[in-house]
């Protein structure tokens, strides 16, 4: 006799995805209850784990509401179901401890901006957590910054220090409760305890002696979620420049944390831009500015920029700053440049004490340092400088057979990923891996995400380039573990994590422009147009060399690379081609840099979009030296803009044609038209905004060139230069009018950070179990 639909059965739910520190077990209990339902649920090493009892027709609905509308952080990636017989579990639905036992598939999550929920306690007079800096609840919070081990349990975390208080307990312990199984939970009796100069201070002073710190041009280094950071009045042009002597950070624009109000009013901000802002990771969302001459905000922030770098408070305490403080403050990460974000009082107290006049901190701490994210929107969609606070870890679903691969990625913007059997991880930006201390954290982060999910080393992968520190580390973990290293071709990888992010099957036609990474010549490649297949990759074109005088050097100054593409197009006679640019060097440089480029020494040959942007912004005068990086391009992009948006035609049309050189060899996109054209727009008085976007202009139409040539209907676009907004949008709607489809990243960044995402996919579409431990593979493709 068959099942009725009446009969008990048994049901077996294992769920993966951001299923842990999202209100997951919560949301379950209740609704389990309103199915009338018994059982239990766990947090489990692969995400969150069921065992239900009740009838079959509630067990379905259930299952359905569970699966089609999980609580708002989260997200259900995969689930298995078996059916058995009933096992008589007890009424009601309880909560389990977790297992910890094995490889863990479980995704960490990011840490969540507070709540408005938790922002209305905060301020509500009658709330018991009225004013409680470090308010949090399911929904918001610290996570991956204080996580020590999976899975998600708040013993598993550095808040494992501070027990609950009885009233704390209470709304833990209480289905009724929106704090019901919040790990983060914590109040004004239990929670962690602040600090001014490293003596204990209770929230009232401490906001009361930041303001007054703030207003008399101190600096004061804050505890925040991730990490410190470095506070000033951003209308005091002096204390803004002595944050930037301590620093070393002469130039680069600074951040703003601002309320909302405060953005409203001198910010201009699309649809999306404002749902960016409010949503709950809080980023760093670079912004056009109203007005550079505005008061609030000194030239030393952000000089000329057309840009700000705004975000929201993320936590309790940043809130309550900027109701001490006039609703917006410089906030940038508390480090020096080219270094890691100082995160403990104690062991960063050092550089703490050389950054700022004051340090704020806290008794709760940071496991996991985290910088904030950085976003911009571009074509309708966001656009990831930096994967931080908010963003970070991401994860991309892709089950797979197989796990504990790793990939180191490259230099300057560091950072690691892990497969697991069911997804690919990125770690947050890392930063620059130059400096010592940049190179031990890439160290201790990878040892402990392996640690962290439980799993065995089996592979590796990293950049080819020899000189990395992420390489010379990949090379030493080999040896450690005796497993196979590939070492992967830098713009192969930008394009492979494309792949990855969009899921892409089959082969794949793409464009990699960035500043500069290893080619399989020898040279500089970073203008690179690429057909991807599982074999590996064929390189179909690339912009023309040139000599780049200085090598490293000349990758920090324009006037350089503007040099060397003169003598390559003019040779010795290039002065009377470009007089001007004669002014950027003294007789005697020109006289050293002439010989030495022309006799090819020190002088290696770049194919680089990113070098070319230089040269073109040093030949417009925007830019002869740069103390940051793209800086020379993020002028030159904000000159475009402005030209674009005051509407007036174009007087003149600049040409990169994509041209055949040789037999069976890449065709080559000819940047000297364009200089060319460039310099003949110049003599004729032609302005530089117009010279900018007739630029951009004719790099997209560049682009659009090799997809026409190739009858391709959908092409990757990866590589630091596509963080220029302008360039992304001029190139996805011109190849949106000639039918083909633009992929570029959006959750993923589209710099360096990426990279090792592509890098985990090249040990998966070009296996090496075959080779010895310890054996190096590189994977040049089929490059002819």
């Amino acid at each position: 006799m068959g099942r009725t639909a009446n009969a008990e059965q048994h049901l077996s739910l294992q769920l993966q995805g951001l299923v842990q520190g999202v209100g997951f077990r919560p949301h379950v209990v209740r609704l389990a209850a309103a199915h009338g339902l018994r059982g239990t649920v766990c947090n489990s090493p692969a995400g969150v784990q069921l065992e239900l009892e009740g009838l079959r027709p509630q067990l379905e609905a259930f299952t359905a509401a569970l699966l089609g509308q999980p609580p708002p952080r989260a997200r259900i990636d995969g689930h298995q179901i078996h059916w058995g017989a009933t096992q008589a579990m007890p009424a009601g639905l309880k909560i389990l401890p977790p297992s910890s036992v094995g490889h863990a598939a479980a995704l960490i999550g990011p840490d969540l901006a507070i709540c408005a929920a938790c922002l209305a306690e905060l301020q509500d007079p009658s709330n018991r957590r009225h004013g409680y800096p470090f308010i949090s609840c399911c929904q918001c919070g610290p996570r991956y910054s204080v996580i020590e081990q999976l899975p998600f349990e708040r013993d598993h975390t550095s808040l494992r220090s501070l027990p609950l208080c009885p009233s704390c307990q209470g709304e833990f312990s209480n289905p009724a409760e929106r704090r019901f199984h919040a790990q983060t939970i914590s109040c004004p009796a239990c929670g962690p305890q602040l600090a001014w100069n490293g003596n204990p201070i209770q929230p009232a002073a401490a906001l009361k002696a930041t303001a007054a710190a703030l207003c008399a041009g101190q600096i004061v280094a804050v505890q925040g979620i991730g990490g410190f950071q470095l506070l000033v009045d951003p209308a005091n042009p002096q204390a803004v420049q002595t944050l930037r002597q301590r620093k070393g950070r002469p130039e680069k624009p600074l951040a703003l944390l601002a309320t909302a109000a405060w953005v409203e009013q001198h910010c201009r901000l699309s649809p999306e831009e404002r749902d960016g802002w409010h949503g709950a990771a809080a980023p760093i969302l670079l912004l056009r500015r109203n007005s550079t001459a505005d008061p609030a905000v000194s030239e030393a922030v952000a000089g000329t920029s057309p840009w700000l770098g705004v975000m929201r408070a993320c936590s309790g305490l940043q809130h309550l700053l900027l109701e001490h403080c006039g609703g917006v403050v410089v906030a940038t990460s508390a480090n020096r440049s080219g270094e890691p974000i100082a995160a403990d009082a104690a062991s960063d107290g050092c550089v703490l004490q050389e950054l700022a006049d004051h340090v704020l901190s806290h008794s709760l701490p940071v496991v996991n340092r985290i910088d904030d994210s950085v976003l911009r929107w571009a074509a309708g969609r966001p656009l990831v400088l930096r994967l931080g606070r908010g963003l970070a870890p991401l994860a991309l679903p892709e089950p797979s057979a197989h796990a504990g691969a790793m990939a180191l990625g490259a230099q300057i913007k560091g950072s690691v990923a892990l497969r697991t059997s069911s997804h690919l991880l990125l770690s947050p930006d890392l930063g620059d891996l130059s400096s010592l201390a940049g190179g031990q954290l890439q160290q201790r982060t990878s040892l402990q995400w392996l640690q962290r999910h439980g799993l065995a080393l089996r592979q590796l992968a990293c950049d080819q380039h020899p000189g990395y520190s992420s390489s010379q580390w990949a090379s030493e973990l080999a040896a450690m573990h005796r497993r196979p290293l590939q070492r992967v071709q830098h713009h192969h990888a930008h394009l492979l994590a494309v792949i990855a992010e969009h899921r892409i099957k089959g082969p794949a036609l793409g464009v990699a422009w960035d500043g500069s990474g290893q080619g399989d010549d020898g040279t500089l490649w970073g203008g690179e147009g690429l057909a991807i297949s599982a074999d590996g990759y064929q390189r179909i074109a690339h912009l023309r060399s040139w000599p780049l005088p200085g090598g490293e050097r000349g990758q920090r100054e324009p006037r350089r690379a503007a040099l060397g593409l003169l003598l390559e197009a003019f040779g010795a006679g290039w002065r009377e081609h470009s007089s001007p640019l004669a002014a950027a060097f003294s007789a005697e440089e020109l006289v050293v840099l002439e010989r030495c480029t022309m006799q090819g020494i020190n002088s290696p040959r770049c194919s680089s979009v990113g070098r070319l942007f230089d040269a073109v912004a040093a030949l417009l005068g925007l830019a002869q030296r740069c103390s940051y990086e793209a800086q020379a391009a993020l002028a030159l992009e904000g000159l475009a803009r402005q030209a674009l948006e005051q509407g007036s035609s174009t007087p003149i049309a600049l040409t990169l044609p994509l041209q055949p050189m040789q037999p069976d060899a890449p065709w080559q996109w000819n940047w000297q038209p364009l200089l060319e054209q460039l310099l003949e727009a110049l003599r004729r008085n032609i302005s530089a905004g117009a010279l900018a976007l007739a630029f951009h202009q004719a790099l997209a139409r560049g682009i659009c060139d090799l997809a026409n040539l190739h009858g391709c209907q959908q092409l990757l676009l990866a590589g630091g230069c596509f963080q220029n907004a302008l360039l992304l949008e001029l190139t996805t709607a011109a190849l949106a009018r000639q039918g083909c489809q633009a992929l570029w990243p959006q959750q993923l960044p589209c710099n360096d950070a990426a990279l090792p995402i592509g890098q985990l996919l090249a040990i998966e579409t070009m296996p090496i179990n075959r080779l010895a431990p310890q054996a190096d593979c590189h994977v040049s493709g089929r490059c002819r």
